[in-house]
């Protein structure tokens, strides 16, 4: 079995770090360059930073920002939000990115996905899809969970990796911020649809929560903020509960 990734996620707006609860209701929680040192240090295997309003707001991500977080890191760093074109892209790998995650933009010019991954290379390419649930489906949403789509999300990971994507940050609106558990039955279903690595992302309250999506579904890692963000747990305690379970990590 692959080892499992721990990854935290900074949440970006206007340059802090913030948390919220579905994706509203957001509070300050630190500055990205620090948070995201401090994480490395306790052992997280990969840095996701996300600037959740650049989309929404029409702007491009804030790259000074990607810069001085990346500088400070050795562990790969994924950056998303705002990100609108392969020139943006290559805009973020300059800044110190190593993928670089794409949502609305992608739903909007599917062929995106395609013109990055032949450019830079599928490892590159982070397809994010925030999901939430209607009946027995999930559509997909996009412009920071703002604007509900028609595509199912299911079938939209599958698209995606044919495309080109070289793995999909699957986060659940429903679950986002309540720290009740990931979605499992949504990460399963998407997990089972697509060969590439798929990250869970969304409602993570505890470390058994993790045990679960990493051991129940066939996610290849799990994201998570508040419980990291709060100093509810430390990364290396995550991982400590996930080996004494028999879940192998790095």
């Amino acid at each position: 079995m692959l080892t499992k990734r721990i990854i935290p996620c900074l949440d970006v707006r206007d340059g802090v770090t913030v948390k919220g609860v579905n994706f509203v209701n957001l509070q300050e929680v630190g500055e990205p360059p620090a948070m995201a040192s401090a994480y490395e240090a306790q052992g997280a295997d990969e840095i996701v930073f996300l600037d959740i309003s650049a989309s929404a707001e029409g702007r491009k991500t804030l790259m000074h920002v990607v810069e001085s977080t990346a500088e400070r890191l050795f562990v790969p760093l994924t950056v998303g939000g705002g990100i609108r074109s392969k020139e943006d892209m290559r805009t973020a790998l300059n800044a110190g990115a190593d993928k670089v995650s794409v949502n609305t933009v992608a739903v909007q010019r599917p062929e995106v996905i395609s013109e990055c991954a032949q450019d830079f290379g599928r490892q590159c390419v982070v397809v994010a899809i925030d999901a939430k649930r209607e009946g027995s489906s999930w559509k997909v949403y996009t412009h920071g969970g703002r604007r509900r789509t028609d595509k199912d999300a299911i079938e939209w990971a599958a698209m995606a990796q044919d495309l080109g994507a070289g793995e999909i940050l699957l986060t659940s609106m429903d679950a986002d911020g309540t720290k009740d558990g990931y979605d499992l039955p949504l990460t399963e279903k998407v997990a089972e649809e697509v060969d590439i690595p798929v990250i869970a992302s969304g409602g993570c309250g505890n470390a058994q929560h993790i045990y679960e999506v990493l051991s129940r579904t066939g996610a290849e890692a799990a994201l998570a903020a508040s419980i990291f963000h709060y100093g509810e747990l430390t990364v290396k305690q995550v991982k400590d509960y996930l080996r004494e379970r028999g879940v192998p990590v790095r």
